[in-house]
């Protein structure tokens, strides 16, 4: 099966996550750290990106990166092949070092200080480092934030001493975001309502509104999100499409249960949607009151093969826009 293609777009930003193959400790030792941060800061110079965030751990690593020229897969690409690369060399070992393909979330921009929180604790929550012993942790960004002359050109602190009460980038600021950490490490009400639990799931950090503005520009996802369960959203767009097609075709709700099965008119709507959307057969048989999927299958085959059979009610379609 042809894997799902990544959303990428101009300033996009990513919560990006990847684990060593079978969870193995590929970062087990420092210079192995050293080596995957040069690489970063190879990788990230290269194209250009953004970084608000990062954390290496023994077996995984997060990153909250921002791409202003829409070449996450490229750049991603570049760094995991050749660190993985130098990796075997410095080992002389072979064979995949991460544990498959790497996982990147697209970020609302309201939420991307969230999730830079989210990254700085890990540590944390896995019991690696603890609050008060953070700031010295050498691979993380809290460490960068603590201590501006060590940062590289590429990182930028704005997003999470934004998020966290408007804090500056000043001494007195980087202590009260330490606090804020504390804070928030010891609520469970504030991480739940940033969405803690989250980040590191599903297919984007955002809420619904900008998960639907991805959809609409990324349609061949939403056959996945009902796989994955997460039918609701590409299932509200399919509905949408359909609501605008049904004005178009000035019908109701009660056309819909009374007309015919097979009525073309539903037979060219059902049509529309599928040439418009990855709408699926019992979705569209269920909603149209259309009978069997195999049914509305053969017709919407009709359909296309005799167009002119369906018109006019086809050329409505065709014009209505959700």
């Amino acid at each position: 099966m042809a894997r799902k293609a990544r959303i990428e777009y101009e300033g996009a930003v990513y919560h990006v996550i990847n684990r060593g193959n079978y969870r193995s400790d590929i970062f087990a030792q420092e210079r192995t750290r050293e080596a995957f941060l040069k690489c970063l800061d190879e990788a990230v110079v290269k194209a250009g990106w953004v970084v608000h965030a990062w954390c290496v751990m023994s077996n995984h690593y997060h990153l909250c990166l921002e791409t202003p020229r829409a070449n996450l897969v490229a750049g991603m690409q570049w760094l995991q092949s050749t660190f993985s690369i130098r990796f075997n060399r410095l080992r002389n070992e072979r064979g995949h070092l991460f544990q498959g393909r790497y996982k990147a979330l697209p970020i609302d921009s309201d939420a991307v200080g969230a999730v830079c929180h989210y990254i700085h604790l890990n540590p944390v929550r896995a019991g690696v480092r603890s609050l008060e012993m953070i700031a010295e942790w050498r691979w993380s960004s809290v460490a960068w934030l603590m201590k501006p002359r060590a940062r590289r050109s590429w990182f930028s602190v704005e997003a999470c001493l934004g998020h966290a009460g408007g804090l500056k980038d000043t001494v007195s600021d980087r202590k009260r975001y330490l606090e804020y950490l504390g804070w928030l490490e010891e609520d469970d009400a504030g991480k739940k309502a940033l969405g803690f639990d989250k980040m590191s799931k599903g297919w984007a950090v955002g809420d619904t509104g900008f998960k639907k503005v991805l959809l609409r520009t990324c349609e061949e996802r939403q056959s996945a999100l009902i796989l994955r369960g997460d039918g609701e959203l590409a299932e509200g767009l399919w509905e949408e499409q359909m609501l605008a097609c049904l004005v178009a075709l000035q019908k109701s709700e009660y056309d819909v249960q009374a007309a015919p099965k097979g009525a073309r008119w539903k037979v060219a709507l059902a049509a529309t949607l599928k040439e418009r959307t990855t709408v699926s057969n019992p979705w569209l048989a269920k909603r149209l009151n259309m009978g069997s999927p195999f049914r509305l299958s053969r017709l919407v085959s009709d359909c296309r093969m005799s167009r002119q059979r369906y018109e006019p009610f086809a050329e409505q379609c065709a014009k209505c826009k959700a």
